[in-house]
């Protein structure tokens, strides 16, 4: 069943509120075996609001809007619906006393204008607000389902997952799995798997580009569990062998859990040493619960007499060639390596921007050391974007080149 999503409210339009409800519905609606082709957010205008349902209606099969069944003059959803659909509203008795035992239990006096929530579209289900005064429905119309949920996210997920859910539920489930990739640009992965995706019905594949890495997703929908993993694990199996050496996890985790992850098993001790990043590496490396097992220390050093003092960088090696370089990054490593003594010490150094930059050295030109017992190296990056979005591929690299070098040891 085609699906779409209608949020109704001005404030989503002026970004003054987060549209978290079309995430939440596009999940949720998957695991119902519900295909969402199309999101739509209009503001509180009448006449916008029923074209969106009107295109809606030719379109789509399963129509959820949400927002605008509060009591003001501007919460229009339930009207509109029943003008587009020549519906009656009719004023609902038991949803009145529902609303009139809520304000009761609050101790508080009922307004006038909130008899206006106890009006439902005729022939239609009624969805229990268990936690505010908003009651939802579901109409029935020709061959279409028309949800009409609260805007508040908690009062909308409770009214879905308790009452909305079980009647629309599918006889089929959609499952997904995401390989999750780095160090490959979209468009050679894309070119490595491009007969899968020109050629996909069932499983799909869908490629997502973030900062320095891209998900691969499969989707498979089928009558049971046992069939889309089936479906899923066949088609991941020919992915691995193309883009295998990119992949670092097969779960929903990020690249610094993936690293996390090896350091735990092995019992190794880690240690980050920062100069462009400014301690970014080690704020979102400490993050993830549970990360003291294996997290000894991160040092900014960005200067270069931190880098002299904390980490016994030659002042010659700055002098001769500049915090920005392959020696410097080395050397900031393995002095971290000797301070702390854990099994693997990182450093960052670079050029982040805007200014600095120059024909030798642009912006966008860092330097990654690696520093264990087993030897010491340093890799050269240069990433495009502006400030905020070097420090963060440059992060990333680091766990992924600390990922990458634990992978050899012992090997």
């Amino acid at each position: 069943m085609k699906a779409e999503i209608i949020n109704v409210g001005t404030e989503l339009l002026l970004g003054s509120t987060l549209n978290t409800n079309a995430q939440f519905l596009s999940q949720r609606l998957a695991e119902l075996g519900e295909e969402v082709y199309f999101h739509t957010v209009v503001g509180d205008n009448r006449g916008r609001l029923k074209d969106a349902l009107n295109l809606a209606l030719k379109r789509s099969q399963l129509i959820i809007l949400t927002g605008g069944l509060g009591p003001t003059q501007d919460d229009l959803t339930k009207e509109v619906v029943c003008e587009t659909l020549n519906l009656k509203l009719n004023l609902n008795e038991e949803v009145l006393n529902e609303i009139k035992r809520y304000f009761n239990k609050l101790h508080r006096e009922m307004s006038e204008n909130n008899i206006k929530q106890a009006y439902i579209p005729e022939n239609s289900i009624v969805l229990k607000n268990d936690i505010g005064t908003a009651p939802g429905v579901l109409v029935n119309w020709n061959d279409k389902k028309i949800a009409i949920l609260p805007g508040p996210p908690n009062e909308m997920k409770t009214m879905f997952n308790k009452y909305l859910s079980p009647l629309i539920k599918e006889n089929y489930i959609i499952k997904s799995k995401t390989l999750k990739t780095i160090g490959i640009s979209e468009s050679t992965l894309e070119l490595m798997i491009k007969d899968f995706i020109d050629s996909q019905t069932n499983p799909t594949i869908a490629t997502y580009v973030k900062e320095g890495q891209v998900d691969v997703k499969i989707t498979a929908k089928e009558e049971n569990k046992e069939n889309s993993d089936d479906l899923i694990n066949d088609m991941v199996e020919k992915v691995e062998k193309r883009i295998g050496k990119y992949i670092y996890s097969y779960d929903d985790e990020t690249i610094e859990e993936a690293l996390y992850k090896i350091l735990k098993d092995r019992g190794f001790k880690i240690a980050f040493c920062e100069s462009c990043t400014g301690g970014l590496v080690s704020g979102r490396f400490t993050k993830i619960p549970g990360v003291s097992q294996v997290f000894d220390r991160g040092i900014v050093t960005y200067s270069n007499r931190a880098k002299v003092e904390e980490l016994n960088v030659k002042e010659d090696t700055l002098r001769k060639y500049g915090a920005v370089s392959e020696e410097t990054a080395i050397e900031m490593a393995e002095g971290l390596l000797k301070k702390s003594n854990v099994d693997i010490a990182l450093s960052t150094t670079g050029i982040a921007g805007p200014d600095g930059g120059s024909e030798e050295k642009p912006v966008g030109l860092v330097y990654i050391g690696v520093a264990t017992k087993e030897g010491s190296h340093a890799v050269k990056f240069t990433f495009p974007g502006n400030r905020i979005s070097i420090q963060n591929r440059t992060a990333t690299m680091v766990f992924d080149e600390g990922r990458k070098c634990l992978l050899k040891l012992n090997n």
